[in-house]
């Protein structure tokens, strides 16, 4: 833990600077850039029968949409009005009414005929429902019904057979905290979160490398630092409020740098709505883009060490930081050893990146006092996601850019619950405070008073998986209880998921809205639970953001949907009624009684029982963690890891593909147009001259394929590497293989091979043989 206290919010300096206008014509007119004003209009007219409730959700709660804690209208980073058309866009979801009985009681193939942007729209979920097996209409139950049946379905099964998962969007640390306390309580350890399929393998490479599962660092640390790396980010398209301090950052004469396969529009340019001359003249995000092979990371960052330690060879100290390595790391010979042996030509090769390239950001680094690394999905989908993340560690250790001011690793997170999640347990592997180790197992059950599981809890998609075992097996997932989440729209090959969907016996969906998801059958019955939304949350709630911030967020006075209840109380409900001998044990009055024990539980969140008014936060660990280079492992060290390049082939003529997000919150779809390259939703996105050795024009009717699952688009021409395309998610999951894990953190791999090819020619060929001989040569056995 840190001893330097966060500062507080800075002033942005007003000075104007043509340098880095975009534009000299005002707005951006005739450039393809988002439209905040029509988005915001837009907005309005949608909550035109709550504004009075919608703005006081903006002026007085925490934001449920990205993880930079914007609360109210104000942050901790910068002085001056925050809002995003991210936070905009989710407005609506917590203003809405209720759905029309008549629509949501219809037949149940007329709902499954829309998508879940649709069925979005229908409005929220009124009250507890249920559809059994065979029945073509959901029914409406009462609450006593709703949890008496799962009750009795839960006691006749093996504990094991139990799972629970819980997505991040406005979900509060006090809901975690009671739904992994309620799981153990009921005997399961099956139980994940949202963070499983996006930044689990940045807790888990930071825990082994520096002994932390969160950002070192806190966003002010961007405003001044040398140099500012995006690594795998889109940042402006999925964080905007981020822009601001990009903005900010750009003023202090910070370099702005951003590695991706994909030379991303968003971060190249950028009209920030909440600063006048950006909202003018727009702003030059970037000062370089690195574009590195999809999966080539590590050999990028194992070519920039290498040539740190050439440089040393020639002038010790002209890279390396000595003295912080020597005092505050281990490892450092191994991992020199074996970055020297690699060959350059398959450094090279591997990362996309020319040696004159890396050589580039290698001194540019070397040179500097200073920088902040941040990363995200595009770092961590992977099947190497927690050996690209130690990457990352090292190069901070080896340059001493951790525990001081202006420097730090930062996974930078999209949704606003989903750092809390495993710090209140939420987690298979974790528990309050700590992992699901003896010694921290021990302590929560004298907290707790009772036993916890004493095996490991599957991840999502083991848990998945385990749905399609024989009846009879022990371990056959037959009850997912579910708060909110998508898994057609969020797990590879949503194919397979629905047949693991539909072979569950109870499915419990506690969400406020219906999805593609929560129409899908079950052996025996589907139960729908009306949830309440943050704001709505009787005590109000807390969140903790990116850089560990944790915010309190009140109840807000408006109009509720008059059977939903809070979350929390729910979970409690349902551990009460399965055993209801020991129901003091899992007792809580209100979220201040539930703040309380979270103190208890995780001594980091000591403070979080003093939140209970509009505005109060907290930062556990301080601004900085790992201050002064003094790590929470067990030696006080940072532990310098060498990474093995992973096997990258591919045939001469196919393409690595991963998944990109376009006006979209999650697997949550607001427009069919992306607003920073004009793409639509089935475009796939690829270099012009990959298309025209191909005979491939723009806007041709194409196919992607691959073992997996076939994808017809259409080609959009944009400046991406050479050998590499992309696909909007979650319509490109459909060629994304299943049941791929990262090894050590468990997240599905999100990246693949496939062959893309003309329609008229994928359609002329009628023997089913061509393709699968075409697929043969993807060589997809790959590890």
């Amino acid at each position: 833990m840190g001893k330097t206290k966060h500062t507080g919010p800075i002033k942005i300096a007003k000075k104007l600077n043509p340098n880095y206008w975009v534009s000299k014509v005002p707005f951006g007119l005739g450039k393809v850039k988002p439209h905040h004003i029509k988005d915001t209009l837009k907005v309005v007219w949608e909550n035109r029968d709550q504004l009075p409730y919608a703005s006081r959700i903006l002026t007085q709660g925490v934001c449920d949409g990205c993880a930079l804690g914007v609360s109210g209208l104000k942050d901790q980073t910068l002085t001056g009005p925050h809002v995003c058309t991210t936070r905009l866009n989710v407005l609506r979801l917590n203003t809405m009414p209720a759905m029309n009985p008549e629509v949501l009681h219809q037949d149940i193939r007329e709902l499954q005929k829309l998508n879940s942007t649709q069925l979005r729209q229908l409005g929220r979920i009124p009250y507890p429902l249920i559809r059994k097996a065979g029945e073509h209409k959901f029914e409406r139950i009462s609450w006593e019904v709703a949890l008496d049946y799962i009750v009795a379905k839960m006691k006749i099964v093996d504990p094991k057979q139990i799972a629970f998962y819980l997505t991040s969007r406005g979900i509060t640390n006090e809901v975690y905290y009671t739904a992994a306390k309620a799981a153990r309580f009921i005997g399961t350890n099956h139980i994940d979160n949202a963070s499983r399929i996006c930044h689990s393998p940045s807790k888990t490479a930071l825990t082994r490398s520096l002994g932390i599962g969160a950002s070192s660092c806190s966003y002010k640390d961007w405003i001044g630092t040398d140099v500012l790396i995006f690594w795998g980010s889109v940042a402006a398209n999925n964080q905007p409020v981020s822009t601001k301090y990009m903005y900010a950052a750009k003023q202090k004469g910070t370099k702005i740098i951003v590695i991706n396969p994909y030379h991303e529009p968003a971060m190249d340019q950028y009209w920030i709505p909440s600063i006048p001359e950006s909202a003018l003249f727009g702003t030059k995000i970037a000062d370089d883009f690195y574009q590195v092979h999809i999966g080539g990371d590590i050999a990028f960052m194992n070519g920039i060490m290498k040539h740190w330690f050439e440089m040393e060879i020639k002038q010790p100290g002209s890279a390396i930081h000595h003295d912080f390595v020597d005092q505050h790391a281990t490892g450092y010979e191994a991992l020199k050893k074996h970055v020297i042996q690699l060959p350059w030509d398959q450094i090279v090769s591997s990362s996309g990146i020319p040696f004159e390239r890396i050589k580039e950001l290698s001194e540019l680094l070397a040179k500097s006092d200073s920088s902040v690394f941040v990363w995200s999905m595009g770092l961590t989908q992977h099947r190497f996601g927690t050996d690209n993340i130690s990457q990352v560690a090292n190069l901070a250790l080896l340059r001493g850019f951790i525990g001081r001011e202006h420097c730090g690793v930062m996974p930078i997170r999209g949704h606003s619950g989903v750092q809390g999640a495993g710090e209140m347990g939420a987690d298979p592997f974790s528990l309050p405070g700590g992992g699901y180790d003896s010694i921290n197992k021990k302590r929560i059950e004298q907290l707790w008073r009772f036993e916890l599981p004493d095996w490991q809890g599957d991840i999502v998609g083991i848990s998945l998986e385990k749905a399609l075992l024989e009846e009879d097996h022990e371990q056959k997932l037959k009850v997912y209880y579910m708060s909110g989440g998508n898994f057609l729209e969020t797990m590879p090959d949503p194919t397979f998921v629905e047949g693991c969907l539909s072979n569950i016996d109870v499915r419990i969906h506690q969400d406020i809205i219906l999805n593609t998801s929560t129409l899908v059958g079950a052996n025996e019955a589907v139960i729908v639970l009306p949830a309440q939304t943050r704001y709505e949350q009787t005590g109000g709630g807390t969140s903790t953001s990116t850089e560990r911030m944790v915010y309190y967020s009140p109840e807000i006075k408006g109009p509720r949907i008059e059977e939903a209840r809070s979350e929390w109380e729910i979970y409690v409900d349902l551990a009460k009624r399965i055993k209801p001998e020991l129901e003091h044990l899992i007792h809580f009055q209100d979220t201040q009684s539930i703040r309380n024990e979270i103190a208890k539980a995780n001594v980091n969140y000591d403070g979080i029982q003093h939140l209970s008014n509009k505005g109060d936060f907290f930062q556990w660990g301080g601004a900085l963690l790992c201050e002064d280079g003094i790590f929470p492992t067990k030696d006080h060290k940072g532990k310098l890891l060498p990474i093995d390049l992973p096997e990258l082939r591919k045939a001469e003529g196919h393409f690595y593909i991963t998944t990109r997000r376009g006006k979209q919150f999650n697997s949550m779809i607001y427009g069919n147009n992306d607003p920073f390259n004009a793409a639509e939703r089935h475009d796939v996105l690829m270099h012009i001259e990959d298309a025209r050795k191909l005979f491939i024009r723009e806007y041709d009717a194409i196919v992607v394929y691959n073992q997996n699952g076939i994808f017809h688009g259409r080609a959009k021409f944009v400046n991406i590497k050479r050998g590499n395309v992309e696909v909007y998610w979650p319509e490109g999951n459909i060629l994304i293989p299943k049941g791929v894990y990262e090894e050590q953190a468990g997240i599905p791999e999100y990246n693949t091979k496939v062959i893309i090819e003309k329609a008229e020619v994928f359609h002329a060929q009628k023997d089913v043989k061509y393709v699968e001989k075409r697929i043969d040569d993807l060589e997809m056995d790959v590890s």
